[in-house]
C-alpha cells in the first residue's frame, strides 16, 4: 500500500540557530490513520507539520504526498499539491469580519484562477456542498454570522469544515485544541476522527494534551528534541515511554490512570 505521506531523512535548522528544529525524521501515514504527535514545547511538532505543507523549506530530506514530492518542487506543484493538504491552526487563522460561509469557501481558492477567487464566483455545488457540512457539523444556524462572533471551539469548527472544503488526502492539526476548555476540545477532536474516519483523510495532529492523544489517535508519534522517539499503537505505549518523550514523571504530565 503506497503511503498518503512518506518524509524521508527530513532535517530544519532555523537562520541563526545551529541545533536542528528536527533531524534525520522518517515517517509515513496510511489512508485514514489518525496519528499524535506529543512531546515537550520545542520537540519539533509544528516544524513537522509546517515542512509538510511546505510553509517551511526543509534544509534536508524528502516529504511526499501520494507519491508526488513537495520538496523541491516547482511553485506551480506546490499550489497543486496544497490542495491535497487541509491545515487546522491553533489560532483558526479565520478572517473575523467575514463570515462563516465566507470563510468555508476561501478552502476552494486553490480550484479557483485568481479572478473568480477575488470576486468569490463559487460554483453553486460547492455551496450546496458547505452548507450542508456546516450543517452536520452543527453550525447550520451561523452560517451568516461573522466569525468574530463565534465560540472559541465554534471558531475550530469552521476552520475545520474550511479545510473539508479542499477535499484533503490528508489534515494537518497544530494544536487544534491547545486554547479550548474541556467540553469544547472533546467536540473538536471528536469532528476531527469522526471525518477523518468517513472520509479515509490521513490525519496528523500535534497536542499538549497527552489525554487527548491517547483517547483519539490510532498511532502515537513522540518526539523529544527533534527526535523520534517512540512510532507506534496508542494501546502500546507505556508511562515509562511517555517519561521519557516528556523527561517528566508521570505524575507531573496530568495524565488519567484510566487507560
Amino acid at each position: 500500500m503506497e503511503s498518503v505521506i512518506a518524509v524521508w531523512g527530513l532535517k530544519k535548522i532555523y537562520r541563526g540557530s545551529e541545533k536542528p528544529a528536527v533531524r534525520d525524521l522518517n515517517l509515513t501515514v496510511e489512508r485514514g490513520e489518525m496519528i499524535g504527535v506529543i512531546g515537550p514545547s520545542g520537540a519539533g511538532k509544528s516544524t513537522l507539520l509546517r515542512c509538510i505543507n511546505h510553509l517551511v523549506i526543509p534544509t534536508a530530506g524528502r516529504i511526499f504526498i501520494e507519491g508526488e514530492e513537495i520538496t523541491g518542487a516547482s511553485p506551480g506543484m506546490v499550489r497543486k499539491l496544497r490542495r491535497r493538504l487541509g491545515m487546522v491552526f491553533q489560532h483558526h487563522n479565520l478572517v473575523a469580519r467575514l463570515t462563516v460561509m465566507q470563510n468555508v469557501m476561501h478552502g476552494r481558492l486553490g480550484y479557483m484562477n485568481t479572478m473568480d477567487g477575488v470576486l468569490g464566483r463559487y460554483k453553486e455545488e460547492d455551496k450546496r456542498r458547505a452548507v450542508t457540512t456546516l450543517e452536520q457539523t452543527g453550525l447550520g444556524d451561523f452560517l451568516y454570522h461573522r466569525a468574530g462572533e463565534l465560540s472559541g471551539g465554534q471558531r475550530q469548527r469552521v476552520g475545520i469544515v474550511r479545510a473539508l472544503m479542499q477535499e484533503p488526502s490528508v489534515l494537518l492539526c497544530d494544536e487544534p485544541i491547545a486554547s479550548l476548555d474541556p467540553a469544547s476540545a472533546q467536540v473538536v477532536m471528536e469532528l476531527i476522527r469522526d471525518v477523518c474516519r468517513r472520509h479515509k483523510i490521513a490525519c496528523i495532529v500535534n497536542l499538549h494534551q497527552v489525554d487527548a492523544a491517547l483517547k483519539y489517535a490510532d498511532r502515537i508519534i513522540g518526539m523529544f528534541e527533534g527526535e523520534i522517539v517512540y512510532d507506534g499503537p496508542t494501546a502500546e505505549l507505556t508511562g515509562t515511554m511517555i517519561e521519557k518523550i516528556y523527561g517528566k514523571p508521570m505524575s507531573e504530565l496530568m495524565i488519567s490512570s484510566e487507560r
